[in-house]
């Protein structure tokens, strides 16, 4: 039996010949079997064939007399009997399959339990990232991107690497839309962590010390779950694709004019006016010129003045930097939008909150 994907009488366990039989004696009145097989311009043989195929399924009946004539059933019976009848053996396949999977499960899981964890809740994965951090002693490698999950400061302090410990950080440039973002990169680097930017990473990661990695289960539901990777040869794939994204990625500098290398300190206290805070705090978010300028109900240009304006203040060149040094200044903690109290960003290692 040919039964092709691209039949609609497939579905129900017909080939295309047969499905076009039973159209044809849907339309038609009763003939035998010499006659069907002129119509469709076969054989008799092969006409008969599909004719008694039909007839075992209950789509088309069989006259006595001499010769025999066939009749299509009335379709929404026949043809309701046969789909109800496939209804129930899919059902059946599939709680095969369902029990085939959990006895999968049953004889796996003790297996690659040493190998990879599976954390499902948030306080798993927020408690399991703060012990992996704080076992690191050499280096942490770090990817994030939005959708970013919020954590609980008061449940537990913030983790952070060790002395000594390199962080190495990639942020997805979307990551930067709000001022809780930028705050969180500039304190993950305030202790001589090196941050890097680029416009799309392939998912959320944390490497430690190149013996465990941390990472979401999907990546765009990060509160879905985390993985914790010990496989020696995992880990070191994902360690090659965080050196893939570095090598590729932007060098950022959180303190502009000052060498990476001199000891972190805030500039010094810039006055701004309140209009400047909220173009600032919007454009923080990711909205553009025009949009803030409709949202304020102000004209494009007085928009560019107030950034141009609050670039020259802070000593700025570009829009990046701008909205860097204004969460500095603190500029943006007023108006920018971000997790409800008690909460922060989950950015990732170093002094930052929990990635998952």
């Amino acid at each position: 039996m040919d039964v092709t994907s691209d039949s609609p009488w497939g579905s129900i366990g017909l080939d295309r010949f047969e499905g076009q039989l039973l159209e044809h004696l849907m339309g038609s009145p009763p003939a035998d079997t010499a006659s069907v097989a002129h119509v469709a311009g076969v054989s008799t043989a092969k006409a008969e064939q599909a004719l008694r195929r039909l007839e075992e399924v209950s789509l088309v009946q069989r006259s006595a007399g001499q010769p025999a004539r066939w009749t299509a059933g009335p379709p929404r019976s026949s043809l309701g009997a046969l789909l109800a009848r496939r209804r129930t053996e899919l059902a059946r396949a599939e709680d095969l399959a369902e029990r085939l999977y959990a006895a999968y499960e049953a004889a796996s899981a003790p297996r690659s339990a040493h190998l990879v964890e599976v954390l499902q809740q948030g306080e798993e994965v927020a408690g399991r990232y703060a012990q992996l951090l704080r076992a690191s002693s050499v280096e942490v490698l770090h990817l994030a991107k939005p959708p970013y999950v919020t954590a609980d400061r008061t449940s537990a302090p913030v983790p952070e690497v060790g002395p000594g410990v390199r962080l190495r950080s990639v942020y997805e440039t979307e990551g930067f839309t709000d001022a809780v973002s930028l705050d969180t990169a500039s304190r993950g680097t305030a202790g001589g962590g090196e941050l890097r930017l680029a416009s799309f990473l392939p998912t959320k990661l944390v490497v430690f010390d190149r013996t465990s990695a941390l990472l979401p289960v999907r990546s765009e539901r990060p509160a879905a779950g985390s993985l914790v990777v010990h496989s020696f040869a995992l880990v070191a794939s994902l360690a090659a694709l965080f050196e893939m994204v570095w090598d590729q990625a932007v060098p950022a500098s959180l303190n502009a004019g000052h060498a990476r290398t001199a000891p972190p300190r805030r500039p010094a206290a810039v006055p701004v006016d309140e209009r400047t805070r909220e173009i600032l705090g919007l454009m923080a978010t990711g909205m553009k010129d025009d949009a803030i300028a409709r949202a304020l109900g102000i004209s494009r240009r007085t928009v560019q003045k107030h950034v141009s304006d609050a670039g020259t203040a802070l000593g700025a060149k570009t829009r990046f930097q701008i909205g860097l040094l204004a969460a500095e200044q603190g500029w943006l903690d007023r108006r920018a939008p971000g997790p409800a109290p008690g909460t922060r960003h989950a950015h990732g290692p170093g002094r930052t909150a929990v990635t998952s």
